[in-house]
């Protein structure tokens, strides 16, 4: 096999591995209802279960991509998809609201490898043409896995309870192990040769210098996007199936088929951002224009969002929503790729890891503050309203602290 083909192959096992990373963490969004009648939960303990997991994933955050940098994509992820399909598979044996929020918490740190591994793997291993198809392809991958649970999910459970859905999700992620070990053995980094050059002075295996990390400007810009435009994806990752049941009044039998509609449209918003940008490189564009109007694009699709709850009905409510969500995924698509051109490939994944945490922390502040409106009777309008702005703001934020995109690197 010649690099070119391992290359490919690596893009496919990653978009399989952050695929099953969604399909794990959704499933108890699609049996919310089912759980909720069986263990008596009310609002307030389904938001501390989706607060659990994104604080969990902040806190891991913090190591996570230094650890991509130091040990590499191949050990990383292959330790993180074994103790997320451990962990996901452990949510069939809880009976209480502690037992699922340790299986939360263990199942959040472990899946927080994925993204930063995507990204790292995409700086290291790929030429700048071909990175935004790559990350483009990558952040599809989400959305595949959320268009999928919840076709499969609900009848699966129905059929054989709700344990099964645990079961059968978390062991997809061994069968995946085993074609990673195998497919993985001679990845090669496009800027080192390996006879010539030491393992620890390849890309993948340089230590981040955290002193500069901290001091520089692109670090920043990406954080504070992060931290703005990804409270709307985890409150509509966790909530989206409670928003079809109570403004739709649909049950969990028929919510499926509006919340896979809504992930298809988030799928291809990933895939025109990651093709829409090379093509307006090759029209001479510079890649400080292309990036930015690309994300501006994206920031004022995404404002119609609220009108989702006037709609006549789910299937209308779930064209709206999709347009936000594909919108999402054009504008995270544009950012991961703006972060593996301007920061340097030694510390990009843990640049990477330092914006999750903020992004998963404006996401445990949004899934709380919805459990709060929910409880109050104030409904989904406030966090609908937050998240068509948020995308504007992280723009703005950019701008302010990268007047000109300047790649770090070829």
């Amino acid at each position: 096999m010649d690099d070119a083909a391992r290359r490919r192959l690596l893009i496919a096992l990653l978009f399989v591995a952050i695929a099953l990373n969604y399909v794990d963490r959704q499933v108890l969004a699609l049996l919310k209802p089912t759980l909720q009648a069986r263990f008596h939960w009310g609002e307030q303990d389904y938001a501390t279960l989706g607060t659990a997991f994104q604080v969990a994933g902040a806190v891991a955050f913090v190591v996570v991509g230094w650890i991509v940098d130091r040990v590499g994509v191949r050990r990383a992820l292959g330790w993180g998809v074994g103790v997320w399909s451990a962990a996901g598979i452990a949510h069939a044996l809880a009976a209480t609201i502690g037992q699922f929020v340790v299986a939360r918490v263990v199942l959040a740190a472990a899946e927080t490898v994925g993204t930063p591994a995507v990204v790292k793997s995409a700086a290291t291993y790929l030429p700048v043409a071909e990175r935004s198809f790559a990350l483009g392809l990558g952040n599809t991958a989400p959305n595949i896995g959320a268009i999928l649970t919840p076709l499969l999910i609900p009848p699966l459970a129905l059929a054989f309870g709700w344990q099964a859905a645990f079961v059968v999700t978390g062991g997809l992620g061994f069968v995946w192990l085993i074609g990673w070990i195998a497919g993985t053995r001679r990845l090669v980094p496009i800027d080192a040769v390996p006879d010539r050059v030491p393992p620890a002075r390849r890309a993948e295996h340089i230590a981040t210098d955290w002193r500069a990390l901290l001091a520089d400007r692109r670090t920043w810009a990406i954080v504070g996007a992060k931290l703005s435009s990804d409270c709307g994806w985890w409150f509509l990752l966790f909530f989206l199936p409670d928003f079809f049941a109570h403004v739709f009044g649909m049950s969990q039998a028929t919510l499926g088929g509006p919340t896979a509609l809504v992930y298809t449209f988030a799928a291809a918003g990933a895939l025109t951002s990651g093709l829409a940008f090379p093509a307006l490189l090759r029209r001479g564009w510079s890649s400080d224009r292309a990036r930015k109007v690309s994300m501006l694009f994206y920031a004022l699709l995404i404002l119609p969002l609220p009108l989702a709850l006037t709609a006549p009905g789910a299937w209308s409510a779930a064209a709206i929503v999709g347009v936000g969500l594909f919108a999402h995924q054009g504008f995270a698509t544009n950012l991961f790729g703006l972060a593996a051109d301007v920061v340097p490939v030694d510390r990009v994944a843990t640049v990477v890891g330092v914006s999750a945490v903020a992004g998963n922390l404006g996401g445990a502040a949004m899934i709380s503050f919805a459990g709060w409106s929910l409880a109050h009777g104030h409904g989904y309008l406030p966090m609908l309203a937050i998240v068509a702005v948020a995308y504007l703001a992280a723009l703005a934020w950019v701008q302010a602290l990268l007047p000109v995109i300047r790649p770090a690197h070829g």
